[in-house]
């Protein structure tokens, strides 16, 4: 029971518990708008990953492989999200303008994997 979205979309109750999965804040959202259920900085790609990433869809399959080497080192969290999944329907919150090329993206496959 994971799905993903952009901050820039209506929230709505059928989300379940709302995670936002970006390191920054959503440019323009206010905190009432993104009806967060939390907001986990930890599971958002290094800056220096971001940065590199600038989410250049050529670099795509680098940047999965380098998001899921740093995914590893949050395993506890990862459990944790794995395990609400089971239980809730969570929904992955980013802010990219990309909707195929974003670490909502690896981080569903990888949580929808593990299960």
């Amino acid at each position: 029971m994971i799905k993903i979205k952009r901050a820039y979309e209506k929230a709505s109750p059928k989300d379940g518990h709302r995670i936002l999965v970006d390191r920054l804040w959503p440019r323009g959202v206010s905190k009432s708008k993104l009806r967060l259920y939390r907001w986990e900085k930890d599971l958002a790609p290094s800056t220096a990953l971001r940065k590199w990433f600038n989410h250049d869809p050529k670099k795509w399959a680098g940047f999965k492989r380098k998001y899921r080497a740093e995914l590893r080192k949050q395993v506890p969290l990862i459990k944790e999200f794995r395990t609400l999944s089971k239980q809730h329907m969570i929904t992955l919150i980013y802010a990219a303008k990309d909707e195929e090329h974003n670490e909502a993206v690896v981080l569903a496959q990888l949580l929808c994997r593990l299960k």
